[in-house]
């Protein structure tokens, strides 16, 4: 077998380790892909990444632990954040996208984690109870949050995985409260 015979079938081989789930949680931990690629396999997520880049999507690292490849955990994305239109195609409703982004912008301030109880109170400001938990409990189980045995929200895996928290942070921060735009508006 060629080196390029060996280096197709390794590249195949990382594609359905990276495509098909084998565990509770999507994605590789580097150190599965070490031993089956071998001990260059960043060579071949490489070459992986520049094939699906072409179809929009990519491979992603998250480190969980330090800034060890071995254990940090692969994943492939979307490319590029989906619009709004997308998001209400694939299920999600303005009301679920909003709860997740205002919680998320919580956690995010408050350094990763916060009481379940006070976010729930920051949601109910704009949502009926009933309807902040339910958004809120389809987003622990889709995996944006996970909710502690203490009862406090932390972000979660996917979270991690498929949104730039720097860019939603950003986006909150340059958005006007609605009385100041209204202003703005009239002049």
């Amino acid at each position: 077998m060629s080196s390029e015979d060996t280096f197709s079938r390794k590249l195949m081989t990382a594609a359905a380790m990276l495509l098909f789930k084998s565990h509770r949680k999507p994605g590789v931990k580097g150190w599965e892909l070490k031993h089956r690629l071998g001990k260059n396999y960043m060579k071949i997520i490489d070459a992986l990444n520049s094939y699906l880049k072409r179809i929009g999507l990519e491979v992603k690292t998250v480190f969980e632990e330090g800034e060890d490849l071995d254990k940090a955990r692969f994943y492939v994305t979307l490319a590029h954040p989906l619009t709004l239109s997308d998001l209400v195609t694939a299920g999600w409703s303005i009301d679920e996208v909003a709860v997740l982004a205002v919680t998320l912008s919580i956690l995010a301030s408050r350094g990763g984690k916060a009481p379940a109880k006070e976010v729930l109170e920051i949601l109910q400001t704009k949502l009926p109870r009933w309807r902040a938990e339910a958004h809120l409990e389809r987003a622990i189980r889709r995996g944006y949050i996970e909710k502690t045995e203490e009862d406090m929200l932390v972000i979660g895996w996917r979270t991690k995985v498929e949104i730039d928290q720097k860019e939603l942070l950003k986006s909150l921060l340059e958005m006007k409260p609605e009385e100041a735009a209204e202003e703005d508006s009239k002049e």
